[in-house]
């Protein structure tokens, strides 16, 4: 089990302070952030994409490769990556790229995205969100698994005799997980390629999101990946953690009733006994992210949301200080034993690298037998 956290990249008014951070300052704690999840042990650091106010991650993998060059471990990927928006072209480029800085410790959750208006402006239209989605994904799996591409599609120009450069890293291109939180097509592209399924479960009820999970896991074994159990599965999460519960519900109180993203909504109590949402103490955490495979079945991430909702740095650096020693430990042992043996390990450049170096020697090792046999 891989566990992590990602950021959606608000820059969001303190609401015990009145203080709202600059862009600056909230570009460089997002690198604080990162590093310090590699320090309390975490192995998957994600941003999200967005291209309007009052978010900056508007270019992940510039953000991603200066956290690469200052981190050693730790997975870099992204919450969004937007397939409907950004050329194939260049988000197979700038993935490759990244992998080769980050020696390979580089995946991506593409997603469509939540924001009509950035259609326009990249060029496109919301009504072809899906095809969009098919037709540029299509375009980028060629762009890796081939070295010289030829193709045609409906929304962008041809290529000819094209090759993506740089190659990915020893022939192994960034895993692909697809994101969605309420569309099943999603679901059934990443089922047919055998990638892994992100459900960003953080706002709605569990019921919806194992309707989205038990679609694509019923797929993934349709398309002859393996069995249902065995599809990749992802799961965000939210969490604010003190030892005391009383007094991790005083201080967060203010942060989630005027959140942009849910303030001014349902109660907090309301929230989380819904949602993934922990408020409270480790223990508490502990018990209520080890029922997420009791609905979504056995799964491979755990990526959790810390630093929104205008939460100052010092604070979020505490959230991983805690989160590292007084939980990440049980988490591990505990989704550990619990895991039966026929369940695949999270995807990793280094077993993917592997799993790829056999399937050519089984290959060449039949190719010498058929060989042998037409003597």
């Amino acid at each position: 089990m891989q566990f992590g956290i990602f950021s959606v990249g608000d820059v969001t008014m303190d609401p015990t302070t009145g203080a709202t951070p600059t862009e600056h300052e909230r570009i460089k704690a997002i690198t604080t952030i990162a590093k310090h999840a590699e320090e309390v042990g975490m192995d998957v650091f994600a941003t999200g994409e967005h291209h309007n106010p009052p978010f900056y991650p508007s270019s992940p993998t510039t953000l991603l490769g200066y956290i690469a060059a200052q981190t050693e471990k730790i997975i870099l990927s992204t919450t969004t990556t937007l397939i409907t928006t950004n050329d194939p072209v260049k988000i197979a480029e700038d993935f490759a790229t990244l992998q080769h800085l980050a020696d390979g410790r580089v995946d991506l959750v593409l997603g469509r995205g939540n924001t009509g208006p950035v259609y326009p402006w990249f060029g496109k239209n919301m009504q072809d969100s899906l095809e969009l989605t098919i037709e540029n994904y299509s375009l980028l799996r060629k762009l890796w698994d081939e070295d010289v591409v030829n193709w045609e599609g409906k929304h962008r120009t041809p290529l000819h005799g094209f090759t993506a450069t740089p190659r990915p890293l020893d022939g192994v291109a960034p895993f692909v997980w697809h994101g969605a939180i309420r569309t099943p097509q999603i679901a059934e592209i990443a089922a047919y390629y055998g990638d892994g399924f992100f459900a960003n479960n953080i706002f709605w009820p569990k019921e919806h999101y194992q309707q989205l999970i038990n679609l694509y896991r019923e797929r993934y074994a349709h398309y002859g990946h393996g069995t249902p159990e065995q599809a990749i599965v992802g799961l965000g999460g939210q969490f604010f953690i003190r030892p005391n519960s009383q007094d991790a519900v005083k201080e967060f109180r203010p942060y989630f009733d005027n959140a942009p993203v849910y303030g001014h909504g349902p109660s907090m109590e309301d929230f989380t006994s819904q949602t993934p949402l922990t408020v409270g103490s480790p223990a508490e955490m502990i018990e209520k992210t080890l029922s997420f495979a009791d609905y979504f079945g056995d799964y491979q991430r755990q990526l959790f949301l810390v630093d929104h909702a205008g939460l100052p740095l010092k604070t979020v650096l505490e959230q991983l200080d805690l989160f590292g020693s007084e939980v990440l430990p049980t988490l591990r042992a505990e989704f550990a034993a619990r895991r039966p043996a026929t369940i695949p390990d999270a995807p990793t450049f280094a077993n993917r690298k592997a799993a790829l170096a056999e399937k050519a020697s089984k290959a060449s090792d039949a190719a010498g037998v058929s060989a042998s046999a037409g003597l």
